[in-house]
């Protein structure tokens, strides 16, 4: 991926409005997200002004990723360009919010978009248009022309942090199972894209029934589950250079369900061997392995805490599939789920403040969320099949697997407020996903 800069702008704040002493003054514009939004609320993104010959195309692509990501989020609704008064002809020119006031807009996005051969230099600021103030320091990005949907991605997620005062989670990706071919001989290869559906490349080439991919702590390698020796196996894939090997392989066994701790240094997978199904541990430098469960049952799905202390798993020791928590110097696993039906596949949130989970009861498939003792559980979707929760990098969002009866898969998502679900652009049936964290 190409790399860019990021620096704030300096000297092109002076003279804006300054905010008018009048009935529009209010409190600072702020989002809250944690009971959920039932009204978007509207802004405007004119393009960006190119400020040199070769940008036009740029300064249009970047604004319409922008409000693509903004709108998707389903807190924001965007304001049509047609309905626009005011025009943004210039970067440096002071803003006449009286203009974004006559259509309504709440916030307004400015930028402007530089090119000099295949460099490419990306400004913005973010105005509250009912106050007449700017939010925060204005941003300028420096990098390739090959990377300008990245830069747009991280002009997103700064103006959904000062909107909403959480970490943005647009610049980031997705590994997921690409699915293709006739329903009883289907072709799973995995594949990595960017959250919003666009640059999809194949990381296997389907020869293999794969399964379940996972990302690293720094985006930078991932585990899956393949069969490409009859048997399930967990491989470990540099992303940049797509050379794997097996890790955690021992004869006679089915190793799968694998998902790197914290610090990238260990994975925490599930082993089969004899009819029975435990959790170990292994680390990836020494090769050393540690086993963590020791049961009759199946023990599978682990997910660490974000400080590495604990795991929280799939366990049918009390007779159904139920969630567990434990710590990893030991001690009894604590049932958590204690509601009616199955739950399975938790994953702990990147907060740590709750774990998400697939929930079967009454001949529906749901996909939920809970406090990481078990209270305050809050199912988000009901369907078919709804299964295979992973969250966005600020713990705000929750994709998934959606599978309509005699239907193909793909992929959604939902924030945990239960609002805004939404499918996610994938070339064919996909499944599995996993996202990563924000890409350095």
């Amino acid at each position: 991926m190409t790399q860019f800069t990021r620096r704030p702008v300096l000297g092109l704040l002076a003279g804006l409005v300054a905010a008018p002493k009048r009935a529009f003054a209010q409190q600072p514009l702020r989002i809250e997200i944690n009971e959920g939004v039932i009204e978007p609320v509207p802004y405007a993104i004119p393009d960006f002004v190119p400020e040199t010959g070769g940008a036009s195309e740029y300064a249009t692509g970047i604004a319409r990723v922008i409000a693509n990501n903004l709108t998707g989020t389903g807190l924001l609704r965007e304001i049509p360009t047609s309905a626009h008064v005011g025009r943004i002809t210039s970067f440096d020119s002071p803003v006449q919010f009286s203009d974004w006031r006559a259509i309504n807009a709440r916030a307004l996005i400015t930028g402007a978009v530089r090119t000099s051969g295949r460099s490419l230099t990306v400004k913005f600021r973010l105005f509250d248009v009912v106050s007449g103030q700017q939010l925060g320091d204005g941003l300028q990005l420096d990098g390739s022309t090959e990377a300008w949907r990245r830069m747009a991605h991280r002009v997103s997620d700064q103006v959904y942090s000062r909107l909403t005062g959480e970490g943005g989670y647009f610049d980031s990706r997705v590994v997921f199972i690409a699915e293709s071919g006739p329903r009883n001989n289907r072709r799973k290869q995995v594949a990595i894209m960017d959250q919003d559906g666009e640059n999809v490349q194949f990381l296997t080439d389907g020869t293999a029934l794969a399964f379940a991919p996972r990302f690293s702590p720094t985006g930078d390698r991932i585990l899956f589950t393949s069969y490409e020796t009859g048997f399930p196996r967990i491989y470990l894939m540099d992303i940049a250079t797509r050379r794997r090997q097996v890790i955690g392989d021992q004869p006679g066994t089915m190793t799968f369900a694998p998902r790197f701790s914290p610090d990238g240094q260990s994975v925490i997978y599930s082993l089969s061997v004899n009819g029975r199904t435990d959790l170990f541990m292994l680390n990836l430098a020494s090769g050393q392995r540690w086993q963590l469960t020791q049961t009759d049952a199946i023990d599978t799905a682990p997910s660490f805490s974000p400080d590495g202390s604990r795991i929280v798993f799939e366990s049918d020791r009390s007779g159904t599939s139920q969630i567990y928590v434990m710590g990893l110097q030991g001690g009894t696993p604590q049932r958590i789920s204690q509601g009616q039906g199955r739950y399975s596949t938790p994953v702990w949130s990147p907060r740590g403040d709750l774990v998400a989970f697939t929930k079967q009861h009454n001949g529906q498939f749901h996909i939920g969320v809970m406090r990481t003792d078990g209270s305050n559980e809050r199912l988000l979707t009901a369907s078919f099949l709804d299964e295979g929760p992973t969250w966005s990098p600020n713990g705000r969002v929750i994709m998934f697997t959606r599978e309509a009866a005699g239907g193909d898969a793909a992929l959604m998502s939902v924030d945990i407020t239960g609002r805004n679900l939404r499918r996610i652009p994938t070339p064919g049936p996909a499944s599995d996903p996993s996202w990563s964290p924000l890409l350095p």
